[in-house]
């Protein structure tokens, strides 16, 4: 609980801004709803953001993230925190699947009728269904979180803070999801980054204390005496 809140202060600017971000978002779904939030988050829909969206959306997709486990364990040698990426990008992901089975959500697509939103953009690939939480962001938001617990130069707290909520915001525009999706995703993602970040750090500790473990468990099966 103490190293927890060493690393809460230690990174104040991104958890601070991160919280500012999700108490936002809540409050606008309790004021203006979830249609209404998704129609004005949309309102604004130029060529040059359609394109940039439709390629920085990917910042949160699954092959990306492999990639950057890879670059980060092969190319910068950084295997502690490549450890913890690919730790919080497994359970991120397992929490996601699960709570999307759970909880059957339409997308956009589905939810509004016909002439009712006019912002789908064409070539864009729309699911209909699974649209609660955004796995996208999820991702996007415990890589950030990691790379944050990581890292020693805490000038990256804005840039990646800023850099996961557009990831986020992506999912929004490009009509995959709506705002509640996007802000449960974040929490998931920033939430399962610390079992993540704790259990590349302490791997060896923990399989130390599995080997006692087993070594105790051998000895008194070994002392037990055999049934008359």
């Amino acid at each position: 609980m103490e190293n927890l809140l060493m690393r809460l202060r230690n990174n104040r600017m991104f958890f601070s801004g991160f919280l500012l971000v999700l108490l936002t978002g809540f409050f606008s779904l309790l004021i203006c709803g979830k249609t209404a939030t998704f129609i004005s988050l949309n309102s604004y829909h130029p060529f040059w953001l359609n394109v940039f969206f439709i390629n920085y959306t990917f910042f949160g997709d699954g092959i990306f993230a492999i990639s950057g486990i890879a670059a980060c364990y092969f190319y910068f040698k950084k295997k502690q925190q490549a450890s913890a990426l690919l730790y919080a990008f497994l359970l991120s992901g397992l929490a996601v699947q699960v709570i999307k089975n759970l909880v059957n959500s339409p997308r956009p697509k589905l939810f509004f009728e016909h002439g009712q939103y006019l912002h789908f953009i064409q070539n864009v690939s729309l699911s209909g269904y699974a649209s609660f939480p955004s796995g996208h962001t999820t991702t996007a938001f415990a890589f950030a979180t990691v790379l944050i617990l990581t890292l020693k130069n805490k000038n990256w707290q804005l840039p990646l803070l800023f850099a996961a909520v557009l990831a986020g915001y992506s999912r929004i525009y490009l009509a995959q999801h709506f705002l509640i999706d996007v802000l449960a995703g974040a929490l998931i993602g920033c939430i399962t980054a610390f079992p993540a970040v704790y259990l590349a750090q302490n791997t060896r500790h923990i399989k130390q204390s599995f080997k006692k473990l087993h070594k105790v468990e051998k000895g008194r099966a070994v002392q037990s005496p055999s049934p008359i």
